[in-house]
């Protein structure tokens, strides 16, 4: 009889399943791009204010980065619970946490009111936040990743990707709206905080999704193997699943780090910064921002999927490879297009962007996912993808905006953004491929990933 670890997934069970993670993925990314939109166009204002905007700005910016911070350590902890304990409960206090957090910086009082303990309690809240997500990614990507068969994984699993410019399609587009509506006045008095309370009531649907999936097979059936060997043996407990990451795997930690570098920092100036770029160096609308991030992040949303199918018939390299090098030559485009202070060009350049970034976001999670054994595998999926977040996502506000106060102009953005792609496109270009490798057996060591061999009785079928 074949036990439940094994059962082969249906079509409609890894639907589900899938799902699950993209709303909760969307509801975590909303939470946290909402700060992001805010630090830009209403936190600098209010929380850290001071006579020179960009300054303020920049302040507000390195509370965002310190989000980031907390995101490795959110990744160590619940990597090691989760290569532990399972994907699915992990899943669900990372959505617990962030949703608490972000519905709580919506009852925060302003500087204005309380001074210097306004930005304090901001910054803790930031915190919660990176380190809820830091465990988010590495769950959801995994969980899905591990359900489905190996043929279809690069599809399959850039589903909970498409969360990101869902979630922040959600947030700028509610900010949007409130822009579109509200005074100015009005949208600092109390408009801004609206998003941040709707937050509770998202995280209450997604909890009520999440609890209802089943726990990963792959995991389940690696969970039952170690203790029937450790049983059999009398073997004393594995290290801490991070521990041997760092000790077996480093090397496919820092190709993690590398493959996501270009793709982290792209997505950050092609929103975020664009927001401060857009508003106080151009001197156009919040608007006219929001709304072209809005329409920009719509296409990107339904065509991350479709980079994660044609990485199932090509390979992950090739298609990261697309995004990398198109976003090089891209970078010194997208900012001239952006001068010309037309919402249509802004759009397009945004939009352009978006697509690009999506050729090397949609591959990232079964790439990734692959590159790990599964007793290790949210451990090392989560420290080689938060990692990266600090030396690349953390920092790309910061810089582009220290780059525009320093020179007047977008030329050493573009630079910064071209030269951060490039580090994308050489480490894709000298790793592994890994298409087609099977989830329940060991990660090769020196050779390139093979197809796996025909299904064997008892082993998780591929999703057609």
């Amino acid at each position: 009889m074949v036990s439940p670890a094994a059962a082969p997934q249906t079509r409609s069970g890894i639907r589900k399943i899938v799902a699950a993670s993209l709303i909760g993925t969307t509801i975590e990314w909303y939470d946290f791009f909402l700060y992001g939109s805010a630090a830009a166009l209403v936190f600098n204002k209010l929380f850290f204010p001071t006579a020179d905007p960009l300054t303020g700005t920049l302040i507000a910016f390195v509370t965002y980065a310190i989000g980031f911070l907390a995101r490795p350590l959110g990744g160590v902890v619940f990597g090691h619970f989760g290569d532990k304990v399972g994907r699915k409960k992990l899943l669900v206090l990372s959505l617990l946490l962030m949703g608490g957090a972000t519905f709580a910086m919506g009852l925060l009082p302003t500087y204005a009111t309380i001074g210097v303990g306004a930005p304090v309690l901001l910054t803790v809240l930031r915190l919660v936040q990176g380190f809820a997500l830091g465990g988010e990614w590495g769950g959801a990507v995994l969980i899905v990743s591990e359900h489905g068969g190996d043929k279809h994984r690069g599809f399959w699993a850039s589903w909970p990707q498409s969360g990101a410019p869902g979630g922040n399609l959600l947030a700028t587009g509610v900010l949007a709206l409130l822009a579109s509506v509200q005074s100015e006045a009005a949208f600092l008095a109390w408009g801004w905080r609206v998003p941040f309370l709707l937050s509770g009531v998202l995280v209450i649907a997604g909890l009520w999704i999440r609890i209802s999936v089943s726990e990963s097979p792959v995991f389940l059936a690696a969970q039952a193997k170690a203790a029937a060997e450790a049983r059999t043996s009398g073997e004393v407990a594995r290290k801490a699943p991070v521990v041997e990451v760092f000790r077996r795997s480093w090397r496919e930690v820092l190709t993690a780090i590398g493959t996501r570098f270009g793709e982290n920092i792209s997505y950050y100036v092609l929103t975020s910064f664009l927001l401060v770029y857009v508003t106080t160096h151009l001197g156009m609308s919040k608007g006219t921002a929001l709304n072209a991030v809005l329409i920009g992040s719509a296409v990107h949303f339904v065509t991350i999927p479709a980079w994660g199918a044609l990485s199932d018939r090509v390979g992950r390299r090739p298609v990261t490879m697309i995004g990398s090098v198109g976003t090089a030559l891209w970078a010194f485009a997208f900012f001239a297009l952006v001068d010309s202070r037309s919402f249509p060009v802004i759009t397009v350049a945004v939009t352009v962007g978006l697509l690009l970034h999506g050729a090397m976001y949609g591959p990232q999670a079964a790439f990734i996912s692959e590159m790990f054994d599964t007793r290790v595998r949210y451990s090392g999926a989560s420290m080689g993808s938060q990692l990266a977040s600090i030396v690349a996502g953390a920092l790309a506000p910061i810089i582009a905006v220290e780059l525009l106060k320093d020179h007047g102009s977008s030329l050493p953005v573009s630079v910064y953004l071209c030269a951060a792609a490039i580090v994308t496109t050489f480490t894709v270009a000298i790793a592994k491929e890994t298409r087609g490798r099977d989830l329940t057996a060991p990660a090769p060591a020196s050779a390139p990933a093979q197809r796996r061999p025909p299904a064997r009785a008892g082993q998780p079928s591929d999703i057609a």
